[in-house]
């Protein structure tokens, strides 16, 4: 396959949000982890140096992923505040209740919730103005949390986050992951 680089671009943009592991990409590509792992620190490397993209390749929670890069974000929120009332997905009904409900909260805290990666989901957020950093946890690695904003409190019609629906209290992690699927 002369144009590996290529097909694994195309597939880590088709994927999406969810990202694809190593693991998955080898075997769909039927080549050798090692082979593949070359192309993508290759592919990473490339969009890493080159400041004429708008996207950048990241490796999160074990999957590779496009992602749109930091200096883009301000023009996608103009984006979503001109497009108005857009429709949102399941996943980021999901990750918004989360916040929601648990701020401040991490992206990991998020995502163990979840079971599933949500870094270009806070990202899509972030860039709605439906969520913002309320600061770093004092922790190795200095994670950021995020809350709920205003722009949030609008589009859900909601004067207080006491508005929103009781939850019911959960033994485990587990339970608690059954309610946001």
């Amino acid at each position: 396959m002369n144009d590996l680089k290529a097909v694994i671009e195309g597939i880590i943009f088709v994927v999406g949000d969810d990202g694809i592991t190593l693991k998955q990409l080898a075997g769909c590509l039927e080549k050798d982890e090692q082979e593949v792992q070359e192309k993508l620190d290759e592919l990473m490397n490339e969009y890493k140096d080159d400041d004429n993209r708008g996207v950048e390749m990241v490796f999160y929670g074990g999957r590779y992923k496009l992602v749109s890069k930091a200096i883009c974000h301000p023009y996608c929120q103009k984006l979503f505040a001109e497009s108005g009332t857009r429709p949102f997905s399941q996943a980021a009904l999901e990750t918004l209740a989360i916040i929601a409900y648990k701020q401040p909260i991490t992206r990991i805290e998020i995502e163990e919730i979840r079971g599933v990666g949500c870094d270009m989901m806070i990202r899509k957020l972030l860039a709605r103005n439906l969520i913002r950093e309320a600061g770093r946890l004092e922790v190795a690695g200095r994670p950021f949390t995020y809350e709920v904003t205003e722009e949030f409190m609008d589009t859900f019609k909601l004067a207080s986050l006491d508005e929103l629906p009781e939850l019911p209290d959960y033994q485990n992690k587990e339970e608690e992951r059954e309610l946001f699927k």
